[in-house]
């Protein structure tokens, strides 16, 4: 009975620890929890802002090239979870120290308690309008009640959020191609998209900056789930599936809702149709599939920061804050503070990739033996932070993969310099 009993504390999803053998999915398992992590509103937003500056052709290939850039970072980086079996706040412990990685915690977890207010408050605001409730009360006790049932999957854990995809993914493909279908009925076909004309203008640079920056944050805890995978190659695949396909597949529907009638997101579209049953469901679903992996983030976070084994009640911490967000009309002012999270965590990543891939070889040191911190190693995070803010107040290139490169870079200058002093 001794010998068993601390078995039985163990969180399921192992949170501070590797994902042994026995745990681990399949491609297709994670596939469909990470799909339905990328199937959000927010991002055919992003598409109907990018599909109304370009014509419908080489808006395509904008789309295409935008996922692709954001595909093969999430890619890499759900590589090394899946190799090290880690989240991305565990393996952060390697690359920035054991004191250093409090900082990542705090950054990663931050960021999703914030989206978690933010589409909550979403939920509640679509579904008072769509049933034509008058006052802020009504919208406030759906926020409340959606915050609380999103939070029921995250905190059952990978299981509970698998099942949501199943049923979820299914039906949100089948009304994302009928409203695409009909916006081609509505527009004429082919022919007539590729008659409508430009009504804004962006740069390719700054289109590419919409479309990584809508899940640059996200992917980089893409290993939260990849660290699941049966082998790295299925990380890296179910990564790519999710943040290529799934990110291409949102920004074309809302590319394509915006130019046929004039509203890039689906679930305002279905309410114009008629269609208010359907569009909330669509709406609770898509934000539900995602919300659940961010407080889901926020317990291997809280987990990482005071070392505990259990993500559970860090989740809870997640719903109360996120909701309370939501209820208080906070989330108004979380734009600013959403952009700055996007400008520092993508740099995270690059740190995180380069280092491992760079510096070790693809290889983890002993964890007994991690500093509290690795000053050159944030000492890069640093700078590479720095080079993604000043990209984007200098609106030149895309100041995620600015970030990402800078960092990648620091690991690889960190390396020579290392071998030089063995050498």
């Amino acid at each position: 009975m001794t010998a068993t009993a601390p078995e039985e504390t163990v969180d399921p999803d192992y949170p501070v620890e590797p994902v042994p053998v026995h745990a681990r999915k399949s491609l297709l398992s994670l596939s469909v929890v990470l799909v339905g992590f990328t199937l959000f509103t927010p991002t055919m937003l992003a598409g109907a802002q990018v599909g109304a500056a370009f014509r419908f052709g080489p808006l395509v290939g904008v789309l295409l090239l935008g996922s692709l850039v954001l595909g093969l970072y999430v890619g890499v980086i759900g590589w090394i979870g899946a190799r090290t079996n880690l989240t991305t706040v565990m393996m952060s412990r390697y690359s920035l120290g054991t004191g250093g990685a409090k900082l990542a915690s705090l950054l990663l977890g931050g960021t999703q308690i914030g989206w978690y207010g933010v589409s909550i408050a979403t939920v509640g605001l679509l579904t008072a309008q769509a049933a034509g409730w008058e006052g802020d009360l009504p919208g406030q006790l759906v926020m409340v009640a959606a915050g609380a049932v999103m939070g029921v999957t995250a905190y059952i854990g990978y299981k509970g959020m698998y099942w949501l995809s199943v049923v979820s993914v299914p039906l949100l493909l089948i009304l994302a191609g009928w409203v695409t279908w009909r916006a081609f009925a509505e527009t004429g076909g082919l022919a007539g998209l590729n008659a409508v004309e430009p009504t804004q203008g962006m740069t390719l640079t700054a289109a590419i900056t919409v479309i990584v920056g809508t899940f640059a944050s996200g992917g980089t805890q893409a290993p939260n789930w990849s660290r699941f995978a049966r082998t790295p190659s299925a990380g890296f695949w179910a990564c790519v599936v999710a943040f290529f396909g799934g990110q291409f597949l949102m920004l074309f529907c809302g590319a394509i809702g915006a130019l046929a009638f004039g509203e890039g997101d689906f679930v305002l579209v279905l309410f114009q149709m008629g269609l208010v049953v359907w569009g909330v469901v669509f709406l609770v679903a898509n934000i539900w599939t995602t919300n659940d992996n961010a407080a889901y983030a926020v317990g291997v976070a809280g987990a990482e920061i005071f070392n505990t084994r259990s993500r559970k009640p860090w989740v809870l911490v997640c719903v109360v804050l996120g909701t309370l967000l939501a209820v208080t009309g906070i989330y108004d002012h979380l734009t600013a503070y959403l952009t700055w999270l996007g400008i520092l965590i993508p740099p995270l990543g690059g740190v995180i990739i380069g280092d491992f891939l760079l510096r070790r070889r693809g290889e983890l040191p002993d964890a007994a033996t991690l500093p509290v911190a690795r000053w050159d190693v944030i000492a890069v995070y640093a700078v590479a932070s720095l080079a993604a803010w000043w990209s984007n107040e200098a609106g030149w290139f895309v100041p995620p993969v600015v970030g990402i490169l800078v960092a990648t870079g620091g690991a690889l200058a960190l390396s020579a310099l290392s071998r030089r002093r063995t050498g």
